[in-house]
């Protein structure tokens, strides 16, 4: 099984979690609902590509997260695809409810 590692945020406005539903142009898990989620790539801090991800798919900088909790990576299968998912979780809180979804999502929800 090849091994994939990703990050997956999720953030919290005012005690709600955000969720967006993935567009029909990803590549992967298209229509299912999610955090804020990308590709890792092999070298690269796993916090640093979380902050990344928040402000490319959802409009907010650095200065409007904070880091509540890094999880401990989870191994989750994909047996269809073959693919062993390596998630590192991370939590965030904003004081900004709006936000700007890019092509990723077609729809979120608090």
């Amino acid at each position: 099984m090849k091994r994939k590692h990703v990050v997956t945020s999720f953030l919290q406005y005012k005690g709600r979690i955000l969720i967006l539903r993935r567009s029909k142009k990803v590549g992967s898990f298209r229509g299912n609902w999610a955090g804020v989620s990308g590709y890792l790539e092999e070298g690269e801090d796993s916090l640093e590509r979380a902050l990344r991800e928040i402000r490319e798919e959802v409009g907010l900088t650095d200065r409007e997260v904070e880091l509540v909790q890094r999880g401990e990576p989870l191994e989750v299968p994909d047996r269809e695809k073959r693919i062993l998912w390596i998630v590192h979780p991370f939590l965030f809180k904003t004081r900004r409810r709006e936000i700007q979804m890019d092509w990723e999502h077609v729809e979120h929800r608090w």
